[in-house]
């Protein structure tokens, strides 16, 4: 007599619809780890306590990850923004399959309760990230708790996102280059903080064209953001403005001596791709286009700070 312990159908549906929830494929937040690692002084790069901050501390982001964007979901499914905003008509550029929620995959009670649970396991992770890290100052603590309170009362509880806080906290990723390298080394160089805005900046890049997409869903949802606040015009100059900051924050680098100039021209292919972001969501008015090459550049300048890294602190 054989022992069948495979999973059934139903529980790997159902494992399946959490891992959509959680957006646990996406994984653009979770390279910071390899930014901080390369940007690390030689002698500490290969050091146990090392990876077993950076570890801990992304599985932990994970957690804070999973948490606001299942609570995210659950205020989408109660106000009618996702149904909105989530047609077959976006199923090529905007995947529907990951709204659990809206397929009926998940029920709201589930995923509330999946989303307190990863923010509890975000919670737990940080507090030993905390207690093992070499440098574990009372600011980066402190910053480590608004960093997961404000990001699971995004669009939950407080629901930051639809008061004004949307852009501000969409932000917050670059922290996630910043907190790690401060735990580990006990200070913030001028070349991690230029990564850590950039890094948070290439978020910024992709959602701010998602809340244009979205403006019509969020202002029936009852959503302030800059989208919803102001005319489409406006806000086409706000995503120009958002471009342009980040060859502003190069350039500010550069003149206070933070990064050498070359650290410009490694960028230079990115911003060439910008432009082309720039023009298919703003001049052409292919939003959910212009994301998805957000994303990718993304994904692409995590490479170049590697290189830079690389050749800042050992070349």
């Amino acid at each position: 007599m054989s022992l069948n312990i495979a999973a059934s159908p139903d529980t790997k549906d159902r494992l399946n619809a959490y891992v959509k929830l959680g957006k646990l494929s996406f994984y653009d937040y979770y390279l910071s780890a390899f930014i901080v690692l390369a940007a690390l002084p030689g002698a500490q790069t290969w050091d146990g306590t090392t990876f077993a901050v950076l570890l801990l501390y992304v599985a932990g982001y994970l957690g804070v990850v999973a948490a606001t964007v299942a609570l995210d979901d659950v205020t989408g499914i109660k106000d009618g923004s996702d149904a909105r905003n989530y047609t077959p008509e976006t199923g090529q550029l905007r995947d529907l399959s990951r709204k659990p929620l809206l397929s009926g995959a998940l029920t709201v009670r589930q995923a509330e309760l999946f989303g307190w649970g990863a923010m509890a396991w975000g919670a737990l992770l940080w507090s030993v990230v905390f207690v093992i890290a070499p440098e574990s100052s009372l600011w980066v603590g402190l910053l480590m708790v608004a960093v997961l309170v404000t990001n699971v009362q995004y669009s939950y509880g407080l629901k930051i996102s639809y008061n004004f806080g949307q852009e501000v906290i969409l932000v917050t990723p670059g922290l996630a280059v910043l907190i790690p390298y401060v735990l580990l080394t006990g200070e913030a160089t001028g070349l991690v903080i230029l990564e850590s805005v950039l890094f948070g900046l290439w978020s910024l890049l992709v959602s701010i064209y998602s809340n244009m997409n979205d403006v019509e869903g969020d202002r029936l949802a009852g959503r302030r953001n800059l989208a919803t606040l102001t005319t489409a015009p406006v806000y086409r100059k706000i995503i120009v403005a958002t471009h342009l900051l980040e060859p502003v924050a190069v350039a500010v680098a550069i003149a206070v001596g933070a990064v050498p100039v070359w650290f410009a021209a490694l960028l230079l292919p990115l911003w060439v791709l910008r432009v082309q972001q720039a023009r298919a969501g703003v001049g052409q008015g292919n939003l959910l286009q212009a994301r998805m090459l957000g994303i990718k550049l993304h994904r692409w300048g995590v490479p170049v700070l590697l290189l830079a890294n690389v050749l800042a602190l050992h070349v």
